[in-house]
């Protein structure tokens, strides 16, 4: 029996009932229904439909008090209210209580499949949504069974919790965005939808950048470098983000040495890294009102007497105080809020590392900030 397609009917009268019957089986559901709420109850604890359509004023065990005893059972079926045009403040009162919608007295076939668009609607919602977070979660499982070896037994605990951390904060978000949008379906909302939506994609986009970190953090073996020169990742950063900073009226100022001899370098990882900075110098500006002030980013190649190459990513955003500072590279730490995942910095520290190189930053609270990435010429 394909429970989606069971839709179950509560109403005391017999008339409504067949009338609404008939309906549902012309498009194609198969029905089941009721007279009172407490065999209802009976009913949906064997059957568990996907959608529950009832009456609100019955004898008995009333819509209200059915809808929250189906709620507790199954959190995830749709209930449809129908309301008479004097139980206008028991059906606001329903949607309180998780609702769907409420069609109001007398049935008509049109408002019968608008309401049951909106069920379909918030089921496919949140079948995606757990869909979302199960394949993260597994994704995470994955990696992280990857990552435990017995001399890094107490990073991947920490490692873990901090993953753990960052998928409840997309999962909620996620959640909130649901909210805001079904708000925008039931109250025809427009605002409300788009900004539900936006905050769906915005989390959708976070689990994918999530799920690249895992993958690349996850890799068993080291970066893998070769001599070649300093410009391939740094040309590659620039190409990459250079719409982006456009398209959020920001300047970026490329000072590009030309006296820079090749290195030994994985040149897709320093790209990852100095795509990350430049990306969190763009990200600093967003919070920070800017009137009659250049948003600017500058990105430098420089040689030095004690490395091969120097990155600069200088920034007149937001800033950071001294505290801000000290946590940057810790496990998961985010300056952007739920707009981050915390992983970005950790993977560029651990790439420069890895390269015998160092990273240093210095800010001052709304004034900017300058990364620096130092890479040696020889790696060893």
């Amino acid at each position: 029996m394909n429970h989606n397609n069971i839709i179950m009917i509560i109403d005391d009268e017999k008339d409504i009932r067949d009338v609404m019957r008939i309906s549902l089986m012309d498009l194609g559901y198969q029905v089941i229904d009721s007279d009172n709420g407490e065999s209802a109850l009976k009913l949906f604890n064997t059957i568990l439909p996907s959608i529950v359509i009832t009456d609100i004023k019955m004898p008995g065990m009333d819509g209200i008090e059915l809808l929250q005893k189906i709620k507790e059972i199954h959190p995830n079926t749709e209930v449809i209210m129908i309301t008479g045009h004097g139980d206008i403040d028991l059906a606001i009162k329903s949607l309180k209580y998780e609702a769907t919608d409420f069609v109001m007295k007398p049935l008509g076939d049109e408002v019968l499949k608008i309401a049951l668009k909106r069920a379909f609607q918030r089921i496919e919602m949140k079948t995606t949504i757990k869909e979302y977070t199960e394949n993260l979660e597994h994704l995470v499982e994955e990696k992280s069974k990857q990552l435990i070896t017995s001399e890094r037994m107490a990073a991947v605990g920490e490692t873990v919790a901090g993953m753990a951390h960052v998928i409840k904060n997309i999962s909620a978000s996620l959640k909130g965005g649901s909210y805001v949008l079904e708000q925008g379906i039931e109250l025809n909302n427009t605002e409300y939808l788009h900004q539900g939506w936006q905050m769906l994609k915005s989390n959708v986009d976070k689990i994918q950048k999530l799920a690249i970190d895992l993958l690349t953090f996850s890799k068993a073996s080291a970066i893998t470098p070769k001599r070649c020169s300093p410009h391939i990742a740094f040309d590659e950063a620039i190409k990459c983000l250079g719409n982006l900073a456009a398209s959020m009226d920001i300047h970026l100022h490329i000072e590009k040495s030309q006296n820079l001899d090749p290195i030994e370098m994985d040149s897709e990882a320093i790209t990852r890294c100095l795509l990350d900075l430049i990306h969190n110098a763009l990200d600093s500006f967003v919070e920070m009102p800017f009137t009659g002030i250049e948003k600017r980013v500058i990105i430098q190649s420089k040689a030095s007497d004690d490395w091969g190459v120097e990155y600069h990513i200088i920034d007149n955003g937001c800033g950071m105080d001294s505290d801000t500072q000290k946590k940057l590279f810790s496990n998961f730490f985010s300056t952007k809020g739920t707009r981050g995942t915390g992983f970005g910095l950790m993977m560029t520290q651990k790439i420069v590392d890895q390269h015998h190189g160092a990273i240093q930053v210095v800010s001052e609270k709304e004034k900017g900030s300058t990364f620096v990435i130092c890479l040696p010429k020889i790696i060893g």
